[in-house]
C-alpha cells in the first residue's frame, strides 16, 4: 500500500467561515471582541502559529467581523508575512504595555481566549475593570470540539501514518533496546512519512507500563517484557495519538487477562457513542465493562487511572473529555480519544488507544483497534 495523498491545508475561506461564526456567536453574548493570545486558537482562527513567550502577539475578533491583530512593534513585519486573513495591525513598543493598548482599543466587554496565560489576564485586568472581561472558552470549544470534512481529513493522514509507524517500530524490535532507541526510531519514521517528527513519545517497558506516563529510566528490553508505546504527530497542526500494548516474547496468562479486558472496555465505550448521549456516557460504560471483569470500581486499581478518552484537533488534548461530569451532548464532527487503560499498580499497565469521530449515523474509527495481543498489528497494510 502506498502512502495516502495527503490532504490539503486549511483554507483561508474555511476560518473565515469560523471568523464569521465566532462573531455571530459573540453578538449573542453581547461582547464587543474576543482576545486570541498565541494559542492552538489563534492558529485556527487565523492560520497564525506563534511561540508563547511574554511579548503578547494575538488577535482581536470583533462582533462586526473585523480582524486585527496585536504584536511587538519589531515583529511587524515578520506578522505581516504570516497574515492570510486581511486585518489591520496594531502594535505595542518594549516600553509600552500591549495590555494598556488592548483595554484602550476596546470600549465593550472583552471575551478572552480560554488558553490565555494567566499574567496576560492579570495585566488586562489591572489595565481595565475586571468585569469587562469574560471567559470566551464556551464560544470558542463550541466551534473547535465540531471538525470539519478538512480537518477531519488531515487527522485520519496524521492517524494512519502514526499507527504505521507504530507497526514498524513493533518489528524493529530487538533485546536489549534501550525505550530512547525506540523513541529516536519512531520519531525518524514520523519525519518520513509525515514529515514532523513526534509530538510526544512514550516507551515503556516491563513494570514502568503501570505508570500512564511512562517511568523515568531509560530501561532495556528483556524477553517476557510487556511493551506500551503511546505517540503522536501533527500534520498542519492536526494532532494523532496511537498507543499499542503488546508482548515482546510469550504472553503469562494475567497480561493475557487484562489486555482483553482492556479490549472488551474500548469496545464498550465505542458502542455508547451515541449522537446527543452526554459524553461522560462513554465513560461510564468503560468503566461498567472494567466492574464486570473484575476492575475497579471508579478510579481504584486495578482498574482505569484516569478519563477514557479525550477531544483532540490542534492540541492533542481539547474539550470536551470522556469524563464523569461532562455533559457535552455528542454531535456530528467531535473526534475523541478511546484509552480506557488498566493499570496492575507496580505490575504492569495495558493501554489500547484509538480515535473516533462522531457522524450523522454514529461513531466511526480513525484507525481500527488492535486485532489481538498475539497479533497486534493484523490487518494493518504497510505503507
Amino acid at each position: 500500500m502506498t502512502t495516502p495523498t495527503k490532504p490539503p491545508a486549511i483554507t483561508a475561506e474555511e476560518r473565515k467561515t469560523r471568523v464569521k461564526a465566532l462573531a455571530a456567536a459573540m453578538d449573542k453574548e453581547g461582547l464587543e471582541a474576543v482576545l486570541l493570545g498565541p494559542t492552538t486558537g489563534l492558529r485556527y482562527f487565523t492560520g497564525i502559529s506563534w511561540h508563547p513567550s511574554e511579548r503578547f502577539t494575538g488577535a482581536l475578533i470583533h462582533a462586526d467581523g473585523r480582524l486585527e491583530y496585536i504584536c511587538p512593534g519589531f515583529e511587524r513585519d515578520k506578522v505581516g508575512q504570516l497574515i492570510s486573513l486581511a486585518g489591520e495591525i496594531f502594535t505595542w513598543e518594549e516600553d509600552e504595555r500591549p495590555s494598556a493598548l488592548i483595554a484602550g482599543h476596546v470600549k465593550g466587554r472583552i471575551g478572552l481566549d480560554d488558553q490565555m496565560a494567566l499574567f496576560f489576564y492579570r495585566a488586562l485586568a489591572h489595565a481595565t475593570k475586571a468585569e469587562r472581561l469574560t471567559d470566551a472558552g464556551p464560544l470558542i470549544m463550541a466551534l473547535r470540539s465540531r471538525k470539519s470534512a478538512n480537518e477531519l481529513a488531515l487527522m485520519q493522514y496524521a492517524k494512519t501514518i502514526t499507527l504505521e509507524v507504530h507497526r514498524r517500530a513493533w518489528k524493529s524490535l530487538r533485546e536489549g533496546v534501550r525505550a530512547s532507541e525506540v523513541e529516536a526510531f519512531i520519531d525518524a519514521e514520523h519525519r518520513k512519512l509525515a514529515g514532523h517528527g513526534n509530538t510526544f513519545c512514550i516507551v515503556s517497558f516491563g513494570s514502568d507500563t503501570s505508570l500512564p506516563h511512562g517511568g523515568e529510566t531509560d530501561r532495556a528490553l528483556s524477553d517476557g517484557d510487556l511493551v506500551l508505546i503511546d505517540t503522536g504527530t501533527a500534520v498542519d497542526g492536526y494532532n494523532s495519538d496511537i498507543t499499542r500494548t503488546y508482548m515482546f516474547g510469550e504472553p503469562p496468562a494475567p497480561i493475557r487477562r487484562v489486555w482483553n479486558a482492556e479490549k472488551r472496555a474500548q469496545a464498550a465505550a465505542f458502542a455508547a457513542a451515541r449522537l446527543g448521549a452526554p459524553c461522560e456516557s462513554v465513560d461510564n460504560a468503560a468503566r461498567g465493562s472494567l466492574i464486570a471483569d473484575g476492575f475497579g470500581p471508579d478510579y481504584r486499581l486495578p482498574g482505569l487511572p484516569h478519563r477514557t478518552g479525550h477531544g483532540i484537533g490542534l492540541d492533542v488534548h481539547e474539550a470536551p473529555n470522556l469524563v464523569r461530569g461532562d455533559t457535552t451532548p455528542l454531535a456530528p464532527g467531535m473526534c475523541f480519544s478511546n484509552e480506557p487503560m488498566i493499570v496492575v499498580p507496580g505490575e504492569f499497565g495495558v493501554r489500547l488507544e484509538d480515535h473516533f469521530y462522531m457522524t450523522q449515523t454514529g461513531p466511526r474509527w480513525f484507525t481500527e483497534p488492535s486485532a489481538s495481543l498475539d497479533e497486534p498489528f493484523k490487518g494493518v497494510e504497510p505503507l
